[in-house]
């Protein structure tokens, strides 16, 4: 059940947003500094970042599949993503190249299991830790994970995850953040 998150909630998912565009984004802007790639696990890739926060490390992938097929997604990566520095082990989210409905709800659906994240401008986010210790195991256990959710345009999105190499990947990103 879709349930609206709080401010502080919503404070951290704008944060953690703008901490992902900034990774993304980083190994194009000129003077900022370039995450590291740590190892490429098959369709995952685990990646390290010194930040002025302290270091950021993360596990991401690109999707299989983007439907519907005609329209431009933009840059979509679903990551894992762990911040000691802030607290933060294996957190999971979504970062796509478009601005996701208002208060909507991202279904992410791990081989017939299905979890609920909310959205903030471009990403999505699991609400609670307990949740997304279970997704990530889920990922760890599946073969493949299916997002769906809606465009501010009302454009119904679907992402196909291949979950080949994950468990590496989050594991390798994890090791580098100790």
């Amino acid at each position: 059940m879709f349930r609206k998150p709080n401010g502080v909630e919503m404070m951290k998912a704008k944060s953690l947003g703008m901490a992902l565009v900034g990774l993304v984004v980083a190994s194009a802007a000129a003077f900022a500094q370039t995450p590291t790639l740590l190892k490429q696990h098959k369709d995952w890739a685990a990646y390290s970042l010194a930040s002025g926060s302290g270091k950021v490390c993360y596990a991401l992938t690109k999707p299989t599949q983007m439907l519907p097929a005609d329209r431009n997604h933009g840059d979509v990566f679903f990551f894992v993503t762990s911040r000691p520095a802030e607290g933060v082990s294996s957190e999971p989210s979504l970062l796509v190249g478009y601005p996701l409905k208002d208060q909507s709800a991202v279904t992410a659906d791990v081989d017939g299991t299905a979890f609920s994240l909310f959205t903030n401008n471009d990403g999505a986010w699991v609400d609670n830790a307990a949740t997304e210790a279970q997704l990530v195991a889920a990922m760890k256990a599946g073969r493949e994970m299916t997002v769906r959710g809606e465009s501010s345009r009302g454009t119904k999105t679907t992402y196909r995850f291949s979950l080949s190499g994950v468990t590496a990947a989050i594991n390798t990103a994890q090791q580098a953040c100790n």
